[in-house]
């Protein structure tokens, strides 16, 4: 089985003792930031992460590969420098998501889960960026880029990849690379975390409306859950 060289262990076997002590009582649970761990040296979930994470937990590699398998964001191939993942879920779709899709898999000459040739971007398909209120949405390495267009999604790739900073629409002030992306989903903090506004207009434009007109959810305020509360709460609309 393929390992990693001494340096390299010894500094993730120092990293993966600080993920395992999160969880004193279920030590397997640290399963899926030990994958992102690897992840962030490797590019991607390599046989010698997959081993280390199985011997690091007692588990076997088998049990490891049916978990690194089933999400996502854990990959079985050497990642790009950026995930450009573009939403095409229903409400994106219909904003524009489609077209951004067609346009940059022509535009990149790839489709999802491929990586351009100078190893900069990986193209996939999203089901839902959870960014309905900007739709249509793009995330590089997760961050945010708002409001997209087929014009906007190819300079924002062919800045990424000529190695031009990008700043996300919220959230961070940059986009770091993917590997560090992971080792920050491994639960080690990069400092970026409180740059940028987190929340715009389109998001909190329902919070204000719910305080002008008193709204509740149920069971708030005292009142009751159920058909009674419904009831009351239906009238209290009306009301409004």
């Amino acid at each position: 089985m393929a390992s990693y060289d001494a340096q390299t262990l010894a500094r993730l076997e120092a990293d993966a003792a600080q993920v395992v002590a999160r969880y004193p009582e279920h030590p397997r649970s640290a399963l899926l930031p030990l994958l992102h761990l690897v992840q962030s040296v490797d590019g991607y979930v390599s046989p010698a992460g997959i081993g280390f994470c199985a011997q690091t937990l007692g588990l076997s590699t088998a049990e490891v590969s049916a978990v690194a398998t089933f999400y996502t964001q854990y990959k079985r191939h050497p990642n790009g420098t950026y995930t450009v993942g573009v939403c095409t879920n229903t409400l994106c779709a219909v904003m524009g998501g489609d077209a951004i899709w067609a346009e940059l898999t022509e535009h990149l000459g790839i489709g999802n889960d491929e990586t351009t040739e100078d190893g900069a971007v990986t193209l996939e398909r999203v089901e839902c960026n959870a960014a309905c209120d900007y739709a249509p949405v793009i995330m590089v390495n997760w961050e945010f880029f708002d409001n997209q267009t087929p014009s906007s999604a190819t300079a924002l790739v062919d800045a990424l990849r000529a190695g031009e900073p990008v700043h996300p629409t919220r959230g961070a002030d940059r986009v770091v690379s993917f590997r560090e992306t992971e080792r920050v989903l491994a639960g080690f903090a990069d400092g970026h975390a409180n740059e940028g506004p987190g929340a715009g207009e389109p998001t909190l434009v329902g919070l204000r409306l719910a305080a002008e007109k008193r709204w509740t959810a149920p069971g708030e305020a005292g009142e009751p859950d159920g058909p009674a509360g419904a009831r009351k709460r239906g009238a209290k609309r009306e009301e409004a």
